[in-house]
C-alpha cells in the first residue's frame, strides 16, 4: 500500500514516519536531544534508544524550563471504547518512566464521551464500563498514586467545563473542519470535544494559580487535537504543551495494515488474554518475514524488518544485545520463524502474567487515583 492514513480516528498503511514529521510539522528527536534527556535521566529508555518515540514539539523548551527549576507535569489519556490491548500500553509505559525519572505529576484523562460521540453503537453505559476496566490496566503499570490523578470527563465536568468553554470560544467551526475533516453531518458534541481534551494541558496551572509546563506523550495519530490545543491555550495565557510522539505497534497482520486495532481480535493481544490465547494468536496470525520452507529459510534467511514478531520484540525486549542477536540469527537463517514467534510468546506471557496480577489488585485502588476537587 503506497498511501497511508494517520488521523485521530483512523490509521492505515505502511507509515513513513520521516514523511509524517514533515506533514505534521514536528521535529525529529536527534542525538543532541537524546543526550540532553540522558543528562537528567542517567539512562535512556529503550523506546528512545530505538526511535519508538521519534518526534516532538518543544521538548528543548520544556527542558530549558526544567533546568530553571520550573518542573513540568505529564498529561496523557485513553478514550474508553473497549478492552485494552498491548499497543495501548506503549505510550503509558513510557509515561511511567518519565514520572519516575523526573518526579512528575501525571494527569490521566478518560474522555468517556469521545467515542460515545463518534460511534453510533456505543452508549454512555458502555463507556462507563470500559472506563473502569481501562483504569485497571493503567494502575497495573505502576504509576505513583500520590503523583497520579485520573480525570473522567463526565465525572469531573464541574471542574473541566468552565475551562473547556474558554477554549471553545477561541476555536472557530472552520478551524475544526479544516483540522479534522468534519462536515455538516458531524454532531455538535464531536465538534466541541477537542475543547474538553485541551483542558488537562493547563488545568494544573489553573488550580495552582501559576503557569506550569506540560509534556504530553502520545501516539502520533492524536497530534491534530493537540496542534489545536497548543494554538488556543497559548491565547489564554498558558504555556503551549510540549509533545513527544511514538510510533505504532503494528497489528499481527503486518505493518502495511497500520496500527493494532482493538476491533479485530485476530490482530491484537489483549492485556487479559491467557497464555494459550497469546500463543495461538501469534503462531497463527503474526506476519512472517521467513521463507516458504525450512530449507529455503536456512539458505536465504528471514527478513526481520518486516517480521511482526521481531518488530514487537523491539518494543518488549529491553536488552539491546539480545535483540541484536535475534536480528542476526533470523536474518542468517539460523533462527526459524516458529522459534522467533516462540521467543515473543514467552516474552509477552511473562509480561502479561505479572500485569494481570497487578490488574487484579488495582480493583481496590481506583478511588485513590481519582482526582478529588
Amino acid at each position: 500500500m503506497d498511501k497511508y492514513i494517520v488521523n485521530p480516528w483512523e490509521v492505515k498503511g505502511d507509515i513513513d514516519y520521516s514523511k509524517l514529521i514533515k506533514e505534521f510539522g514536528t521535529e525529529a528527536i536527534n542525538e543532541s536531544l537524546l543526550k540532553r534527556i540522558q543528562k537528567h535521566t542517567k539512562e535512556l529508555h529503550p523506546f528512545l534508544r530505538r526511535k519508538i518515540f521519534f518526534s516532538h514539539r518543544d521538548l528543548n523548551w520544556l527542558l530549558d524550563e526544567y533546568e530553571k527549576g520550573n518542573k513540568f507535569f505529564l498529561y496523557t489519556g485513553r478514550a474508553p471504547s473497549g478492552p485494552i490491548h498491548i499497543g495501548h500500553l506503549i505510550p503509558w509505559m513510557f509515561t511511567k518512566w518519565l514520572q519516575d525519572k523526573f518526579g512528575a505529576e501525571l494527569w490521566f484523562q478518560f474522555p468517556d464521551e469521545e467515542k460515545f460521540l463518534f460511534k453510533e453503537n456505543l452508549t454512555l453505559e458502555d463507556t462507563k464500563r470500559f472506563t473502569y476496566d481501562n483504569m485497571l490496566d493503567v494502575i497495573a503499570l505502576g504509576f505513583k498514586v500520590n503523583k497520579t490523578k485520573f480525570l473522567v470527563d463526565t465525572v469531573h465536568a464541574g471542574v473541566m467545563y468552565k475551562e473547556a468553554v474558554r477554549v471553545a470560544k477561541k476555536i472557530t467551526f472552520s478551524t475544526v473542519k479544516a483540522s479534522f475533516g468534519f462536515d455538516n453531518q458531524n454532531n455538535i458534541g464531536s465538534i466541541f470535544y477537542t475543547a474538553m481534551q485541551a483542558v488537562p494541558a493547563f488545568l494544573p496551572s489553573v488550580l495552582k494559580k501559576k503557569n506550569i509546563p506540560c509534556l504530553i506523550p502520545l501516539g502520533v495519530d492524536q497530534d491534530p487535537h493537540f496542534r489545536l490545543t497548543r494554538d488556543v491555550i497559548h491565547k489564554l495565557g498558558y504555556y503551549k504543551p510540549a509533545i513527544i510522539h511514538c510510533r505504532f505497534l503494528p497489528g499481527l497482520g503486518g505493518m502495511e495494515k497500520g496500527k493494532m486495532s482493538a476491533s479485530d481480535a485476530s490482530t491484537v493481544i489483549y492485556t487479559t488474554d491467557d497464555e494459550k490465547t497469546v500463543r495461538n494468536k501469534i503462531m497463527k496470525y503474526a506476519f512472517s518475514g521467513g521463507q516458504a520452507t525450512i530449507e529455503e529459510h536456512r539458505k536465504k534467511g528471514g527478513n526481520p524488518d518486516i517480521d511482526v514478531s521481531y518488530q514487537w520484540l523491539t518494543f518488549f525486549e529491553e536488552n539491546d544485545k539480545r535483540l541484536e542477536e535475534i536480528y542476526h540469527s533470523y536474518k542468517s537463517g539460523k533462527l526459524l520463524t516458529g522459534e522467533l514467534k516462540q521467543i515473543l510468546v514467552d516474552k509477552l506471557n511473562k509480561f502479561l502474567k505479572e500485569h494481570q496480577k497487578k490488574r487484579e489488585k488495582a480493583k481496590k485502588e481506583i478511588d485513590k487515583f481519582m482526582f478529588k476537587v
